[in-house]
């Protein structure tokens, strides 16, 4: 007779004879059960992920003018799940699980189940997908982040009446933690990132349930894609002694675009709001599908897709200049993407799109190609600073991305130096006026 997965759930710490052990495994059980799924959802997403970039390439490398066909049928409907379904699966996911942790309270608690459940990995999966699969500059990082607070949260709402308490708010802070660490498979990325963008506060009573989320989430990933850097080892020996002031303007350019891409995106995002005309949504969708359609068809591919592709032929290439319609491509993308609605992330975008500047910069000096690779890997902390301002969490994914201690020194001043220059631009980041705006909706739904 076999027995029920809940039930060996529940009684399989009553067996444990010690008191304190069996509190410290009822503890931790649940941390470990939600990391291990999130781990594997992971897996399954980013296989899903690849697959429908490379459909789309391959369709639109066999037939072009089907782009004007398929990137607004994909990015319709993208939208339109997310509308009819979960409306809060839209866009990176991140600023959803910021504005649950701040709703995590006995108050507002059932609100949170508004921005994470089972319905938003569904429709947040989904909607992604349809999106990369019509060429949209879109990433799965953020998503990510969304599913894996989903998962916690649901095994949060399984563990028993009669188990130790463990903090909602917690819980979620750990499962985006785990998310980003399997993702991008850079486990202590995905504390920093918890510590600097998501808790922004001490962190002794839960550090143990993140280190070990993270590790079994990152090792679920690991055992089933296999060891691998996300970007991969580029050359970066014997730098310049130069460099450092080149990666301080690498760093001013991306940190202050990498603001106005976000205060862009946000202007336009506020505007859309206002206009209540029947269908402006639908038109708007379909208008940002056919510029991206328009500009792919005329032979600018580097406007489609996260940018994965671009930043590993700019760091493994003999060509290390992209020019200067690369930048503007991977900005211009992922405003027309993020603005439709739909699901879809910024990391991996903002990381290609500071990229293509460090290359840009790169070209102007006619640097070697291990000096291009500073800047290169400089943008792309930079550019993702300017968004985020969470200058140590860039620099730290940039760098087990890349493998790459030995330019610690140069990714932090970047860092730094980016969050600086994005002030200008802005005094919030890109998630943080998104997080705002979650928490209105949220309330006001709720009244």
């Amino acid at each position: 007779m076999k027995i029920p997965f809940y039930t060996w759930f529940v009684k399989l710490p009553e067996k444990i004879n010690n008191e304190k052990l069996k509190i410290s495994f009822k503890q931790a059980f649940p941390y470990w059960i939600a990391s291990l799924i999130t781990g594997l959802v992971a897996v399954l997403y980013t296989k899903l992920f690849a697959w429908s970039e490379a459909l789309s390439g391959f369709i639109f490398a066999k037939q072009p003018w089907l782009i004007f066909i398929i990137t607004p049928l994909s990015f319709v409907l993208a939208w339109w799940i997310v509308k009819k379904y979960a409306r809060n699966a839209r866009g990176s996911g991140i600023p959803a699980v910021m504005a649950s942790i701040e709703l995590a309270t006995p108050q507002t608690n059932h609100l949170v189940n508004k921005l994470l459940s089972i319905r938003i990995i569904i429709v947040k999966i989904l909607s992604t997908l349809l999106m990369v699969l019509g060429g949209g500059a879109i990433g799965r990082e953020g998503p990510t982040v969304q599913i894996a607070g989903s998962i916690f949260r649901k095994v949060n709402q399984l563990i028993p009446a009669s188990w130790p308490k463990i903090s909602k708010k917690n819980m979620i802070l750990t499962g985006a933690a785990a998310g980003l660490a399997a993702a991008f498979n850079t486990p202590l990325g995905g504390i920093v990132f918890a510590v600097e963008e998501l808790a922004r506060m001490h962190i002794n009573n839960f550090k143990t349930a993140i280190f070990t989320a993270v590790i079994i989430a990152g090792l679920t990933a690991q055992y089933i894609l296999g060891s691998y850097l996300y970007i991969g080892y580029p050359n970066v020996t014997n730098p310049s002694g130069y460099i450092f002031l080149l990666v301080i303007l690498v760093a001013v350019i991306s940190g202050f675009m990498g603001a106005v891409m976000s205060r862009i995106i946000i202007k336009i995002m506020r505007w859309k709001r206002t206009v209540k005309v029947r269908g402006f949504e639908l038109m708007y969708v379909i208008s940002c599908a056919m510029v991206i359609a328009l500009i792919a068809y005329c032979g600018f591919h580097s406007v489609l897709y996260s940018g994965k592709k671009e930043m590993v032929d700019l760091l493994f290439n003999d060509h290390k200049y992209g020019g200067w319609k690369l930048p503007l491509l991977r900005i211009l993308g992922p405003i027309a993407s993020f603005t439709t609605g739909a699901s879809g992330g910024v990391f991996a975008p903002a990381l290609s799109a500071g990229a293509a500047i460090g290359s840009l910069v790169s070209e102007w000096f006619s640097l070697i190609a291990a000096n291009a690779n500073i800047l290169i890997l400089s943008g792309m902390v930079a550019f993702l600073t300017g968004v985020t301002r969470s200058p140590f969490t860039s620099a730290i994914l940039v760098l087990e991305m890349t493998n790459n201690h030995n330019i610690i020194f140069h990714l932090m001043l970047a860092g730094m130096i980016a969050g600086m220059a994005a002030m200008l631009v802005d005094k919030k980041s890109f998630y943080e006026h998104l997080k705002e705006q979650y928490l209105h909706e949220v309330r006001l739904e709720n009244v």
